[in-house]
C-alpha cells in the first residue's frame, strides 16, 4: 500500500512540470497557490511576534522593532528583527518565483515623512505584491481593506494585529464611522494610509469611478492625497480565462496633492482631478508596457518562424541622419525613446499594438 502510494505521488511530482508547460489553467492556479501559500506561511510565523505589539503599523516594517514585552528590549528586538526579515525576503520572493517584476517611479514621494491618504487604483489581488515590494520604502502605512479578508486566516488575523483597517463595504455608514475614528490618529503619527478608491478590484484596462472616503478623511484632516498608479495587467493576466503569465509592472507615484483650505464643497473637484491624473498616468504607462511586450512578441514571432516570408525584425537603435525610404522612425513620447524599423517590421509592431490589449 505504501509503495502504490508513493508511486503516485512519484507520478505526480514528475507530471508537474509537463502540466505547468502545457496548460496555461494549471499553471494560473500553481502561481496563485504559491503566492498565497507563501503569504499564509509567514502570517503563522508574524502572528506570535505580532502579539506582543497588537494593531501596531510598525509590525510591518523591519527596520523598527518593538520594544516593549515579556522578553528584554535586546532580545526582542533581535528576535522581532530576524523574523520580519526573514517574512519580509520571502515575500519579496514570491514575484520572482511567479515571473513579475515591479518597477517604481517616484519613490522620492514615498519615502517623505508625512501623514498621506495613497491612492491606488485596484486590479487584482497581486497588486498586494507590489505593495510588499515598496513597503519598506514607506515607513509607517497601513491598508484599507473589505472586512471579508480579516476572516481569510493565517492571512487575515495577522493583517489584523499589523495594524490594517477592516471595513463593512455594504454598511457605509459603520464604513465612514471605522475610518472617522482612525483619521485623526493618522495625522498625528504622521501614517500613511493605503486606500484603493474604486473598492471592488477589476482587470479591465480602465480605472473606474472613484468611492469618496479616502477624500473625505482627507479634506477632515487637511492632509494630502498621494496618488499611486499600477499600470495595467492585460499583458499577462485574465482571469477569466485563467491566464497568468510572467509580466512587467510599472508602479508610478505621483506627487502629492494638497487639501490645504478645501471643504467639503470642493470634494467632487478633488475626485475629479484625482482620478484625471490617475487615468492619464495609467494610461501612458499601461501604453509603455504594451509597446514593450508588442515588441518582445514579435521579436519571439521573428524568431520561431520558420517561414522565410516572414520579416525579421530590424535591430532597435538610435536613428541617425540619413534614414531611407525603407526604414520608418518611429518615436514613443511615453518612454522618451526613438526606434527605427523597416516597413514590415513597423506594421507587425503597430498590429500588435493595437490589437493587443487583453491576452488572448
Amino acid at each position: 500500500m505504501t509503495t502504490y502510494i508513493e508511486l503516485v505521488g512519484l507520478l505526480i511530482i514528475l507530471m508537474l512540470p509537463f502540466l505547468y508547460e502545457t496548460s496555461h489553467i494549471f499553471r494560473y492556479y500553481f502561481k496563485f497557490l504559491i503566492y498565497y501559500g507563501i503569504v499564509s506561511f509567514n502570517s503563522i510565523i508574524l502572528i506570535p511576534a505580532f502579539l506582543f505589539r497588537p494593531c501596531d503599523v510598525r509590525n510591518l516594517l523591519s527596520s523598527e522593532m518593538f520594544s516593549k514585552g515579556f522578553l528584554n528590549q535586546e532580545k526582542s528586538e533581535h528576535l522581532l528583527r530576524q523574523l520580519e526579515i526573514w517574512a519580509s525576503t520571502f515575500c519579496h520572493r514570491i514575484s520572482t518565483l511567479i515571473g513579475l517584476r515591479w518597477e517604481l517611479r517616484g519613490k522620492e514621494h514615498l519615502e517623505k515623512d508625512q501623514a498621506c491618504i495613497i491612492v491606488a487604483n485596484h486590479q487584482s489581488s497581486l497588486d498586494i505584491l507590489g505593495m510588499f515590494d515598496m513597503w519598506h520604502i514607506m515607513n509607517k502605512c497601513t491598508v484599507v481593506a473589505k472586512r471579508e479578508l480579516f476572516y481569510a486566516w493565517p492571512f487575515g488575523l495577522a493583517a489584523w494585529l499589523a495594524g490594517l483597517i477592516f471595513i463593512d463595504r455594504v454598511r457605509g455608514e459603520k464604513a465612514r464611522a471605522t475610518l472617522n475614528a482612525v483619521n485623526h490618529k493618522i495625522k498625528n503619527q504622521k501614517i500613511k494610509l493605503w486606500v484603493f478608491p474604486e473598492g471592488t478590484r477589476r482587470n479591465t484596462g480602465e480605472l473606474h469611478p472613484f468611492k469618496k472616503g479616502a477624500f473625505h478623511m482627507a479634506i477632515d484632516e487637511q492632509i494630502p492625497i498621494l496618488p499611486v498608479v499600477f499600470s495595467s495587467y492585460c499583458t499577462f493576466l485574465n482571469d477569466k480565462k485563467k491566464i497568468l503569465n510572467a509580466g512587467n509592472i510599472i508602479v508610478t507615484a505621483l506627487p502629492p496633492i494638497a487639501t490645504e483650505g478645501l471643504t467639503k464643497d470642493d470634494l467632487d473637484g478633488l475626485m475629479e482631478r484625482v482620478h484625471w491624473v490617475m487615468s492619464d498616468t495609467f494610461k501612458q504607462s499601461s501604453t509603455e508596457i504594451l509597446q514593450r511586450y508588442a515588441t518582445h512578441s514579435l521579436n519571439n514571432k521573428c524568431q520561431t518562424s520558420n517561414n522565410s516570408n516572414t520579416p525579421k525584425l530590424s535591430p532597435v537603435r538610435t536613428p541617425t541622419t540619413g534614414v531611407g525610404d525603407d526604414f520608418i522612425k518611429h518615436t514613443d513620447t511615453v518612454a522618451g525613446t526613438t526606434t527605427v524599423f523597416d516597413k514590415n517590421d513597423y506594421q507587425d509592431v503597430m498590429g500588435i499594438k493595437k490589437s493587443t490589449t487583453l491576452i488572448h
